[in-house]
């Protein structure tokens, strides 16, 4: 086999080279011999001719430049010793730090078969957050898939920087935060984030920025996965698998099948979307050993819920969080609607018959409330039933009681965090619904633990 090409054609991120002897296998790297140039094989046009995508920037690569083939898929350094630090999608170091070398580092290849269907874990637990609202209202499947839904500015980095501090502390496992298109800015201050909330240490940061080529975005996803079965697998740990933004890593794959030539399928998508997408998604899972369990923040195109790409990535979801800006505004953190959320683990025989009742009686005493708040507004609350006004005192000591104060804000709100378990959750719902503090003003249960 020969193991050099020469490159014939560049077209943007596509890069052709011919191979007099057998051309490397798909998805095999090839490297520019004098330069830093990383191509990914994606097709074979004839005999000796290859079609790449490439993973770095194509800047001054010209015909006739010579490529070798690594003769192995893309891979990414994987175990304790990426810990703490923030990575690329080809394993380079981004923060400034030494390079991952040495015989502590092993590298492991981002395309290899998902686990067998027999290893799966059928037991269907519950991944307990300490976060009040979550738990109670829109439990987490362990090592299930997770949407979070917010714009800018209500708290969804925060949110995302408490799940990490209690996977570590709580379930003494890791996390993987993956950036897909993320802007250098969000990413730096996550990193310095972390840093002072001391989280840093157990987090892999990997990140294909917005200004990186589409390759690199479209694959950033598998590497970072990647790393989180090498510490399921081999560490038996609990992996806490974050990703910004699901909805770029299918952008990411429309640019690349756009580059390729591929036909685009309804309103430009790439044909091979639900493959795609399958294939990244149905790799999280948890087994005997541990799980992944994945929280994924989405963008719906212009509030679209009928846009094929939020169709397919809908369908992995157990679990949907909603970060409202009314309830920011209004200063309920975290800013999660409770109407809005859903979860399929929500069920009694899973999480059981008390949990199950009080959900319910906590959102129908929230959804009634919110259907007064014209009448309140219109006429005041003197003009309404004695039942009434009792439901609004329960509807909004609930309201103050499902906030809580974050580990991950301590610094700047002077509150000291709260982790509270799901018993103390369900007990202080429970005395509210039974106006045990109907007497107490709101304010005391505002920004509070356990009662």
């Amino acid at each position: 086999m020969n193991q050099t090409g020469v490159i014939t054609r560049v077209r943007g991120s596509i890069v052709d080279a011919r191979f007099e002897g057998e051309p490397p296998h798909l998805y095999h790297q090839l490297a520019l011999q004098d330069g830093d140039c990383v191509v990914e094989v994606r097709a074979h046009l004839d005999d000796h001719q290859v079609r790449g995508v490439a993973l770095t920037p194509t800047r001054g690569l010209q015909r006739g430049a010579r490529l070798e083939n690594l003769g192995h898929p893309l891979r990414v350094p994987v175990g304790p010793a990426t810990l703490g630090r923030v990575l690329s999608v080809l394993g380079e170091p981004l923060d400034g730090g030494p390079p991952l070398n040495g015989s502590q580092v092993t590298w492991r290849s981002i395309q290899h078969e998902p686990i067998a269907l027999s290893a799966y874990s059928t037991n269907p637990g519950i991944f307990h957050t300490g976060i009040k609202v979550i738990d109670l209202l829109c439990p987490l499947e362990l090592g299930g898939k997770a949407g979070l839904f917010g714009g800018a500015g209500v708290g969804k980095t925060v949110l995302i920087m408490e799940l990490i501090h209690n996977v570590v502390g709580d379930h003494h496992g890791v996390s993987v935060f993956c950036g897909i298109g993320e802007r250098c800015r969000e990413a730096e201050e996550l990193y310095r984030s972390l840093r002072q909330s001391q989280a840093l240490a157990n987090t892999v940061l990997v990140y294909g920025q917005m200004n990186e080529v589409p390759g690199a975005r479209f694959r950033v996803g598998h590497a970072a996965l990647t790393m989180a079965e090498a510490f399921r697998n081999d560490q038996g740990q609990n992996v806490l698998l974050l990703i910004d933004n699901i909805f770029r890593f299918v952008q990411a794959g429309m640019e690349v099948s756009g580059l390729m030539g591929l036909i685009p399928s309804r309103l430009g998508y790439q044909p091979t979307l639900a493959s795609e997408l399958s294939e990244l998604e149905e790799r999280i899972c948890s087994t005997e050993r541990g799980a992944i369990t994945s929280i994924q923040a989405v963008y719906v195109p212009a509030d679209d819920f009928t846009d094929p790409a939020a169709v397919h990535i809908f369908g992995h979801f157990s679990a949907t969080l909603v970060l409202s800006r009314k309830r920011a505004s209004q200063g309920f953190y975290p800013a999660v609607d409770p109407l809005q959320c859903s979860s399929k683990m929500l069920l009694p025989h899973i999480v059981g018959e008390r949990h199950y009742r009080v959900a319910g009686e906590v959102r129908k005493t929230l959804a009634l409330y919110e259907e007064l708040k014209d009448i309140i507004a219109m006429l005041g609350l003197e003009e309404l039933s004695q039942e009434d006004r009792g439901l609004v005192n329960r509807a909004r000591r609930l309201e103050r009681f499902l906030t809580q104060p974050f580990f991950a804000t301590q610094a700047f709100t002077g509150l000291p965090g709260q982790q509270v378990s799901l018993e103390q959750t369900l007990e202080g719902c429970e005395r509210i619904l039974a106006d045990e503090f109907a007497g107490k003003p709101e304010k005391s249960l505002y920004m509070r633990g356990a009662l």
